[in-house]
């Protein structure tokens, strides 16, 4: 029976990842502490040295990824003196001069954000998940986050027009186009770049948890079972154990010895994988799998 492996390490990410061999990790998915966040634990990093303390690390990070592996990123501007800080945009510039693609952008609309009033700006409810690959072809698994087709199918499928037939192409003369009557008899489509989660309300091991569904949509959409999935910024573990309870091996790594401790209790070393067979059964009753792409 195969085994998923956990290695945990506790230290300084800068340090510790130089630990990993090259090309070696399917997908890294971190938070890093945001601008001046955290700084009862983390100390707290400028907005306006943000840029220069995470290059290191996204430099490792570069050499650790497969080519055909993905980064994806949980951040969000600081506002400071009144206005959005440009932290989040530089790092991307400064990304791809190190050699990042900046694939796509995902948003987290934080479905119960918790309520407040400026004078000049409304409250947060969404963050940024950037993607960055090293290389264009990299691994998407795009069937395995689809989701139901929903009451839209029934109202715009039921009476096809004759336009609906063919290809529509754009009014705009941008030169996609579509073709609604391909949709007819599907009951999954593809999923857009929101995500519409709740955030995290029971885990008070961590100071910023992010919901367990998270991590587990990307899990799905870049990793197979057996994959390795890296998360630097461990915290008290919340991606190693999806991605670990997901059948994939894990490292993370945590600087401050009590997310360690909390870490430790919920992943284990080594996990026997259920059986194939086993796993397509219960599989079926979620999402029915496609062909990877």
């Amino acid at each position: 029976m195969k085994q998923v492996e956990a290695r945990l390490l506790l230290g300084d990410c800068r340090k510790e990842l130089k630990k990993l061999e090259d090309n070696s990790v399917d997908l890294i998915f971190t938070s890093p502490p945001y601008a001046d966040s955290r700084s009862h634990t983390y100390g707290g990093v400028r907005p306006d040295k943000y840029v220069e303390w995470f290059l290191p690390i996204s430099a490792e990070l570069l050499r650790v990824v497969k080519p055909t592996g993905t980064f994806v990123l949980n951040i969000k501007e600081k506002v400071v003196n009144g206005e959005r800080h440009t932290y989040v945009i530089e790092l991307i510039l400064e990304m791809r001069k190190q050699g990042w693609l900046w694939t796509e952008e995902f948003i987290w609309h934080k479905k119960n954000s918790y309520p407040g009033k400026w004078p000049n700006r409304f409250r947060d409810s969404w963050e940024r998940l950037l993607q960055f690959n090293k290389d264009r072809q990299f691994h998407m698994y795009q069937e395995e986050v689809m989701v139901p087709m929903g009451d839209w199918a029934n109202r715009r499928l039921r009476n096809l027009s004759e336009t609906d037939k063919v290809r529509d192409p754009s009014r705009v003369g941008s030169g996609f186009g579509k073709k609604i009557s391909n949709w007819v008899g599907r009951e999954k489509a593809f999923p857009t770049n929101v995500l519409h989660m709740a955030t995290e309300t029971k885990n008070r091991n961590h100071s910023a948890v992010f919901p367990e569904d998270l991590p587990e949509w990307f899990i799905k959409l870049f990793t197979k079972k057996g994959d390795l999935v890296l998360d630097p910024f461990m915290g008290s573990g919340t991606t190693i154990f999806v991605a670990q309870r997901m059948e994939r091996n894990v490292v993370g790594i945590e600087l401050l010895p009590e997310y360690f401790k909390a870490a430790q209790q919920n992943v284990k070393p080594v996990v026997e994988a259920r059986p194939a067979q086993l796993a397509l059964l219960e599989r079926k009753g979620k999402y029915e799998a496609g062909k990877s792409k």
